[in-house]
């Protein structure tokens, strides 16, 4: 399909409002799935969102169509966070997390992105994306089976009833994922949340209580940060995935218009944008923002490459986090719904994991490869903790270090000797 002339006539503005509020619906389902998941608040993500999408494009003179949102990297250690030091510690920790993204920005800008080809090649990224969603699963089982994401407590009492719902929602995601077309294509969460949604109401499942006493307007429960050492020492580790993801989103933009944003705005500015975004989303106590695949997508489709798009797509985000009944409607989705879509999700982000292996021939025949791959993995999915007086390291965060370290001093077979097999 042949691009559109960026010197030819450009659409009225209110057509780019309407698109606007379109690619918002896209993001919309991803977007509150992470406060939801995480305990944050989804106003909170609405506004964040929308206004690190324009702190983005300042940075990015405004370049790039792209919406940042809530990121998915962030489950884990968020839910972490929260259950060890609180929701404004946390919120500390992510903010240093964006500022992460800055110094690895300003590195890309001294040294060229070649530096995170050298500190975090697919050897290092495969099994760490691919350790985000197998730590998830077992949240996501005890969830679409009727209980607390801990499996600590029953949250639907039937059995049949939970399993019903939650498979009913993962098959609805499912298929809209797989065969429905056009723009319906880029919303399967969305479309898995709505039928769940009213399965769930028909069998009483849903409390619209809360939902009737909430206000129209409503100032979003904005938190501020504090600063604890082990929880900043924590989240930066994090990093490493969503920063691998952010050069992948840029470049398959890149793609769809035809324009090399790597070199302009240049990858320096897109993930400085980026931490600027989460840096401030966790001054308002909000989830981390990353660039949208979905988005990206919906972009491809309607061949609407404006960057004021998502200008647009931004305030209807700030706008809708001023309305006190989303926020209440959206908290009133059963958890049970949520686990059945979080299955295929989490499922596919250790499936983009392992992807990045495949796709970039990591020959895990060479010892060091198997090594690196083999130690991320036990590590994660076992629960590995280092412990140093009050700071743990576990999960993502130790999966990054030991990843980026063992990549670093595990010699490079060299390319004329056969590499040695494992048994």
């Amino acid at each position: 399909m042949q691009q559109p002339s960026m010197t030819g006539a450009q659409p009225p503005a209110w057509q780019n409002i309407l698109v606007g509020a379109q690619m918002l619906f896209v993001a919309f389902g991803a977007l509150v799935l992470v406060p939801l998941i995480t305990g944050l608040d989804t106003n909170v993500a609405l506004f964040t969102a929308g206004f690190g999408t324009l702190l983005f494009q300042l940075c990015t003179k405004g370049k790039v169509p792209v919406f940042l949102a809530s990121s998915f990297a962030f489950i884990v250690p968020i839910h972490y966070g929260v259950q060890t030091w609180g929701i404004p510690a946390t919120m500390g920790g992510l903010l240093a997390a964006g500022v992460m993204y800055m110094i690895f920005g300003g590195l890309i800008k001294l040294r060229g992105s070649r530096v995170i080809e050298v500190l975090l090649p697919p050897v290092v990224t495969g099994p760490m994306i691919a350790i985000i969603g197998l730590t998830l699963a077992p949240a996501a089982v005890n969830m679409a089976l009727g209980k607390s994401g801990d499996g600590g407590s029953v949250i639907v009492d039937n059995y049949s009833t939970a399993l019903f719902i939650s498979m009913l929602s993962l098959l609805t995601t499912l298929l809209v994922a797989v065969w429905a077309k056009g723009i319906f294509r880029l919303i399967p969460i969305l479309s898995g949340i709505v039928v769940g949604y009213l399965t769930a109401l028909g069998m009483g499942l849903v409390n619209f209580q809360p939902v009737l006493d909430a206000p129209w307007f409503a100032v979003p429960n904005f938190t501020t940060p504090e600063f604890h050492w082990q929880a900043i020492l924590f989240m930066l580790p994090v990093v490493i995935a969503p920063t691998i993801e952010h050069v992948g989103d840029i470049m398959a933009i890149s793609s769809v218009t035809g324009k090399d944003y790597a070199k302009d705005p240049g990858l320096h500015r897109t993930l400085g944008g980026d931490g600027l975004a989460t840096s401030a989303a966790a001054m308002l106590g909000g989830p981390p923002c990353i660039t949208y695949a979905e988005v990206i997508g919906a972009v491809t489709l309607t061949r609407n490459f404006n960057p004021m798009v998502m200008t647009f797509a931004a305030c209807w985000a700030v706008f809708m986090s001023f309305i006190g009944k989303i926020g209440a409607f959206l908290n009133t989705i059963p958890s049970v719904v949520m686990g059945g879509i979080m299955v295929l999700l989490f499922g596919s982000i250790a499936a983009v994991g392992i992807n990045i292996l495949v796709k970039n021939k990591v020959d895990l025949s060479v010892a060091r490869n198997l090594c690196i791959v083999s130690i991320v993995l036990v590590f994660g999915i076992g629960g590995m903790v280092f412990n140093f007086g009050e700071y743990s390291l576990q999960g993502i965060s130790l999966c990054g270090v030991i990843a980026i370290v063992l990549n670093l001093i595990l010699p490079k077979a060299p390319p004329h000797e056969p590499s040695s097999s494992a048994h």
